[in-house]
């Protein structure tokens, strides 16, 4: 997982999340894993429909909480979105096929990917997106 924060933004809205996203998303090459690392309602979500926006899928992002996977295809590239909060233990993700996704030549944006930080690949690109009050978020990566 790349360590340390090469680059900041400020948001302060929803809507400024997710075009930032938008914009980290549109030069990303195939097979890239992004763990999204905040608390809860920091943004992570938002920050992977900005995700979609900027790969050109099209469909209406929601939390993969209780499904664990959600799947966004159509755009420049397939979105893969996992939640891995609910997992409690590393052997759940052979049971979602992890690493089927890992492979499968999009990008897999993995929403508390610390979890199993073991399992993720190396060159991972960790967004830590820290809350400083009601709407204002700051984006690290």
């Amino acid at each position: 997982m790349n360590i340390g924060p090469t680059r900041s933004c400020e948001s302060e809205s929803p809507d400024e999340t997710r075009l930032i996203a938008s914009e980290f998303a549109r030069s990303l090459p195939a097979g890239t894993t992004v763990s999204l690392i905040g608390d809860l309602g920091a943004g992570k979500t938002e920050f992977v429909k900005g995700l979609a926006i900027g790969l050109g899928a099209g469909n209406e992002v929601t939390s993969p909480t209780f499904t664990i996977v959600h799947e966004y295809r159509g755009g420049r590239l397939a979105l893969f979105h996992m939640d891995f909060y609910r997992l409690n233990e590393e052997r759940e993700l052979d049971e979602v096929d992890f690493d089927d996704y890992l492979m499968a030549g999009g990008v897999c944006a993995i929403e508390w990917g610390d979890k199993f930080p073991n399992r993720l690949p190396p060159d991972t690109v960790a967004i830590r997106i820290v809350i400083h009050g009601n709407n204002k978020r700051t984006i690290l990566w």
